[in-house]
């Protein structure tokens, strides 16, 4: 078993980890979340187990593209991807800054949910990336039609920069620095 990468204890909800992604080990439970119809944003809703595996070797394969598997109380709840935006998803659509990284996540569907929970993902997410002292902003590319993330995005301390048209979709490019994160805890 790995060992997770990262620790937090939320006030509310206890204890959040994350760990690498295991992109065959892990791909039939990333299946069921990324196929799920909550994840149409994630686009992969046709995608079959052997896909989602596929998907997962090519970004633990890629230089700047991790991705890793989060846990609430010690069992798989939640997928974050870290990325280089000036090298993956945003090339060409931004004008990079010295410490920027990009972010996904995806929350597990479930039948009892948890009041809180998708806030706690990305406030643990950002509190990961954070961790690092060479990250100085995240950057994200939602959906502009993913009106939820947006809200999330802002309480945890995102500023809208623009929509920007990606091949796949139009995006609402935003970002937060350490500071703006800070501000909201």
């Amino acid at each position: 078993m790995t060992m997770p990468t990262h620790h937090r204890v939320d006030p509310r909800l206890g204890e959040f980890s994350l760990r690498p992604l295991d992109p065959d080990a892990d791909a039939a439970l990333l299946h069921g979340w990324v196929t799920h119809p909550k994840a149409v944003f994630w686009m992969m809703q046709d995608a079959d187990v052997a896909r989602v595996a596929e998907e997962y070797r090519r970004i633990a394969a890629h230089p700047h593209h991790d991705a890793y598997l989060g846990c609430w109380q010690g069992r798989p709840a939640f997928l974050a991807e870290r990325y280089d935006p000036a090298r993956v998803e945003l090339v060409g659509l931004y004008d990079p800054a010295e410490g920027d990284v990009g972010m996904h996540f995806l929350c597990a569907p479930t039948e009892a949910p948890v009041h809180g929970f998708t806030l706690a993902v990305i406030t643990t997410v950002l509190d990961w990336l954070f961790a690092d002292p060479a990250t100085r902003r995240v950057v994200v590319e939602p959906d502009v039609r993913n009106t939820a993330v947006h809200a999330l995005n802002a309480a945890v301390g995102f500023r809208v920069v623009g929509p920007i048209a990606k091949p796949e979709k139009t995006a609402l490019l935003s970002v937060c620095t350490r500071e703006q994160f800070a501000a909201t805890r």
